[in-house]
């Protein structure tokens, strides 16, 4: 998921994953994006437009009027956010008067309300419906807002009256949300260089600057990089083995890129890719892989090994300016982890069992592979085919089989937000009266126990060319009682969009996306906070996704499941034997899948542990060398992402917070095993999590936050259970 951490306070661009292209006309239309038409030669001049994004909406919740922003309203609305924003905290800092929580700490949380409402629409088109015009603002506003931002956390006379009032704070008799504002201030200012000085202070802006354009570089080159790496098939017969449904999406994605005759299978942002559980023809799934493996590294303008060198470079003369031995000491330094060491004990720790098992797993397939009469090794392109093979052997599972029971429509509405209403008591109504930026998206207003209204929840679920890769939630309006605004959340996914008139069949895998972003954003429907810097998901990244993966455990709670798990045609339930299969395979594979997580979470680490002084790196031979130390070099089983394709690491946010995901697996696993031992699903265990966990945003400690719903800290028992390792 994605975020704006600093809320109203401070903005700086929110880099993303995805595939880069101009729109469609009929996209740009959907949102809105198109150029101004020039007035007709001889007519009255035309009344001055006034740009939508400088006003607070008049729709519903603030809701965003999509079909009256265009690409070009977007760079002069930053600029004058961003003027508002300065002006507003120079106002503060420059206040004669003595520093009060009011006129320094709620001041600084109403600033910058244009800025923040220009962000998050911003990144909502930008990630899920870009083109060229907008790659353009994004790259040309990174450095802007990074100098921005550095004019707020570098303010002296600012920083100041932080100070003062940080230092008097045990007498000034503050609440406990508005006491840990004013912690949350201090600390963060210093962790962004406050007392740092002048000298020093002008060095950080410049690493700030590079790193921004560094950051904004690789995220417009792997956009064009992933679109140019789609795999086009002229032949249909080298498409064997995948459904005619399948089929004919990759010929209408073909048919979009105006090939045709042809057929594309559009990349996904991870290294590998659906269809090689299906593609009969080895050499069509090694060239599959390779376009995925090797989509960042073909020597040309989207290459972006020299890209991520200079910025792992950047980020470690960042850090020992302010004070660490490398970046990754600095980013933890407010997460729940807290230090490079006590990540690397937690994911260490997890990789022999894991590539023990992975081992085990390779054997298997091997095996299969020899007893078939064919004579290769197993590589990385072959796991996904044989692994869906033996699965098939051992469960006697197909995943066609399946996908007939988990229409997109029908697990929204019979399985996500049935969830969410025998949990929480939440209710929802599609609004076909708010804008949306494309076609394919879906609005539904959230309603809460009581019947009141809780915000609006946009649904955008299927794979374009000019939509980023992966799966994310985000919010288009931030929760807060100070501000007066409820929330405005979207969830994006990248399924497979049918051809026209055939149903939306999803995997298992994807359904449990969809439940895993809910979950995110559920805990920023929940948020119930007066100050936007401290609402809803603005938590550490070792926290943030632990309300999305625990919200996954649902998918398969039988209630929950024998409710939306019914045949599209014919609305029958899946029969309890296929059920059994599924459910017995869960386990399946886990070795591989844990793998290739623990691979790219020290990966991350290690290129972000290098030292200020370490010489400009090789990627190719760093990232090899990396995998080597950490022992998860199986040629079989590549990271998640590699180095010059990693988004999370390198514009997302997660830099040296990949971690994350397993961190937070361990506490979702933790919880569920909680709610299993009082009961399972019901209002009572819904409320009690509602109220200790998805309510609190980040108004206390997280450790404690944690430990208040558990019992006691986090162990990693349940989680190897739930993985089949234990």
């Amino acid at each position: 998921m994605r975020t704006i951490t600093l809320a109203a306070a401070i903005a700086a661009i929110v880099a993303v994953t995805g595939c880069s292209q101009s729109s469609s006309p009929s996209d740009k239309a959907a949102a809105g994006s198109q150029a101004s038409a020039p007035a007709p030669t001889g007519s009255a001049p035309a009344k001055t437009r006034e740009n939508p994004l400088l006003a607070k909406s008049d729709l519903p919740f603030q809701a965003p009027p999509f079909d009256k922003i265009k690409d070009s309203d977007f760079a002069p609305a930053f600029e004058q956010g961003m003027k508002e924003q300065l002006a507003e905290v120079q106002k503060i800092a420059d206040n004669p008067a003595k520093p009060t929580f009011d006129n320094t700490l709620v001041a600084m949380e109403k600033s910058g309300q244009t800025l923040n409402r220009v962000q998050m629409d911003f990144n909502a088109l930008f990630s899920a419906n870009s083109d060229d015009a907008l790659s353009k603002v994004n790259e040309d506003m990174a450095p802007k807002l990074a100098a921005h931002s550095d004019a707020i956390y570098l303010n002296d006379k600012l920083f100041q009256r932080i100070q003062t009032l940080y230092n008097e704070r045990d007498s000034l008799k503050l609440d406990p949300e508005s006491e840990r504002l004013l912690e949350w201030y201090y600390n963060d200012f210093v962790h962004h260089g406050a007392k740092l000085s002048d000298a020093d202070k002008v060095k950080l802006k410049s690493l700030n600057e590079q790193a921004s354009k560094l950051e904004s570089q690789f995220v417009n080159k792997l956009l064009a990089a992933t679109k140019a790496g789609a795999l086009v098939v002229d032949d249909k017969s080298k498409l064997d083995g995948l459904s005619k449904g399948e089929i004919a999406a990759a010929a209408q994605a073909a048919k979009a890129r105006g090939l045709t005759g042809k057929w594309v299978l559009p990349l996904q942002n991870t290294t590998q890719q659906p269809a090689l559980a299906e593609l009969t023809n080895r050499d069509v799934r090694h060239q599959l892989f390779e376009n995925s493996y090797m989509r960042t590294e073909k020597g040309g303008p989207n290459d972006t090994r020299k890209t991520i060198a200079e910025l792992a470079k950047v980020r470690a003369e960042k850090a020992k300016l302010l004070g660490y031995p490398n970046f990754a000491a600095w980013k933890l330094e407010d997460q729940m982890a807290k230090t490079p060491d006590a990540v690397l004990k937690f994911v260490r720790a997890l990789v022999p069992p894991t590539m023990a098992k992975a081992r085990h797993e390779a054997g298997e397939l091997q095996s299969m592979i020899d007893k078939s009469g064919k004579h290769f090794k197993l590589q990385a392109w072959d796991w996904e085919f044989y692994a869906e093979k033996l699965r098939k052997a051992k469960y006697d599972l197909d995943q066609n089989q399946v996908k007939p029971y988990f229409e997109v429509d029908n697990v929204l509405k019979n399985g996500v937000f049935y969830a969410a209403h025998e949990l929480y008591g939440l209710t929802f109504k599609e609004r076909k009266d708010i804008p949306v930026y494309n076609p394919d998206v879906k609005v539904f207003e959230v309603f809460d126990k009581d019947g009141k209204p809780l915000g609006l929840f946009y649904a955008d679920y299927f794979k374009r060319d000019n939509k980023q890769g992966g799966a994310w939630m985000d919010n288009l309006v931030g929760q807060s009682k100070l501000l007066g605004t409820k929330p405005v959340i979207y969830n994006v996914c990248n399924f497979t969009k049918p051809a026209p008139g055939q149903p939306a069949l999803i995997s298992w895998d994807d359904v449990t996306t969809m439940f895993h972003e809910f979950g995110h954003a559920l805990h920023g429907f929940f948020a119930s906070q007066q100050y936007p810097s401290l609402s809803g998901t603005n938590v550490a990244r070792d926290f943030v996704e632990f309300p999305s993966q625990f919200n996954e455990h649902w998918a398969s709670y039988p209630q929950v499941f024998n409710h939306y798990a019914k045949n599209y045609k014919t609305g029958e339930p899946m029969p309890k034997e296929l059920v059994a299969k599924l459910h017995k395979a869960a386990k399946f594979n886990q070795g591989y899948a844990l793998g290739e997580l623990l691979s790219a979470s020290l990966l991350d680490m290690s290129w972000h542990m290098i030292p200020a002084d370490a010489p400009l790196k090789d990627v190719d031979k760093f990232e090899a060398q990396a995998l080597k130390d950490n022992h998860t070099d199986l040629s079989y089983l590549p990271p998640r992402y590699r180095s010059s394709y990693f988004m999370h690491i390198w514009g997302n946010g997660y830099s040296a917070g990949y971690y994350a995901y397993l961190w937070t697996e361990m506490l979702d696993d933790d919880a569920y095993q909680w709610f299993e031992n009082h009961g399972g699903m019901t209002r009572a265990n819904g409320q009690r999590f509602r109220d200790m966990i998805l309510s609190r945003g980040n108004t206390e400690d997280l450790g404690k936050m944690f430990r208040d719903f558990y019992g006691k800290d986090p162990e990693v028992g349940p989680m190897l259970k739930d993985r089949g390792l234990k």
